[in-house]
């Protein structure tokens, strides 16, 4: 079956990727980043082993829900079936930003919960952001993990790896990205002062009523 391919997806995942370099939110290679189109079901993914700043339209791969290769003469990335699995699992998901930050990657490599302590990361991220077990890069039990540890929120820890934050689409992923890993440095630093003051459910679920329901429809 035959789509049409879309270069402005390809766009958004050279100008995030650009981004999220730009944000210190990664170095080098490390992380990914991926844009899904409902329509046709095609996912626009980041190649693997390519630095950020030097991908081009070109370099982008177009996948199917299968993995299988659209459009692209570059390997996709390695994680390609982590992004599917998620894809599959959480349908009010258009974009995927995974990363290897410095204050996240903290609660990565300890394993630690990061607790809604933060009104705008409670609004848009969860009631907490949790480490999912580790398993090797690239395979089906990482991809498993993080969507478990994922559930319903919009971001996970992937021990002693990264991180990986999700939207409904490019922009809203970014955004849970930054807020992760402000909430993380906050996080941190209020430990250095004494006991960290956790937001109550009944007003997370305020907050993201409001959020939802009044603030996204301004």
């Amino acid at each position: 079956m035959y789509f049409k391919i879309l270069e402005k997806y390809k766009k958004i995942v050279v100008e995030t990727g650009k981004e999220i370099v730009d944000q210190n939110l990664t170095i080098g290679t490390w992380g990914n980043i991926s844009v899904l189109h409902r329509d046709t079901g095609l996912v626009y993914i980041k190649p693997s082993a390519m630095e950020y700043h030097k991908i081009e339209l070109k370099d982008i791969v177009v996948i199917d829900q299968k993995g299988q290769v659209v459009e692209g003469s570059k390997k996709p990335s390695v994680e390609t079936p982590l992004h599917l699995a998620v894809y599959k699992e959480r349908k009010d998901v258009g974009a995927i930003v995974h990363y290897h930050s410095i204050y996240s990657s903290v609660f990565a490599v300890t394993g630690l919960t990061l607790p809604g302590i933060c009104e705008d990361f409670v609004q848009i991220v969860g009631d907490k952001v949790l480490c999912a077990e580790y398993a090797l890069p690239g395979t089906k039990a990482l991809a498993k993990r993080v969507v478990d540890g994922l559930g319903k929120r919009n971001a996970v820890f992937l021990a002693n790896h990264g991180t990986l934050c999700v939207g409904k689409d490019i922009r809203e992923a970014i955004k849970v990205s930054s807020v992760v890993e402000k909430t993380a440095h906050i996080y941190i630093l209020s430990k250095n002062l004494g006991k960290c003051k956790i937001i109550s459910e009944e007003d997370i679920k305020a907050m993201q009523d409001f959020y939802r329901d009044i603030y996204r429809k301004q």
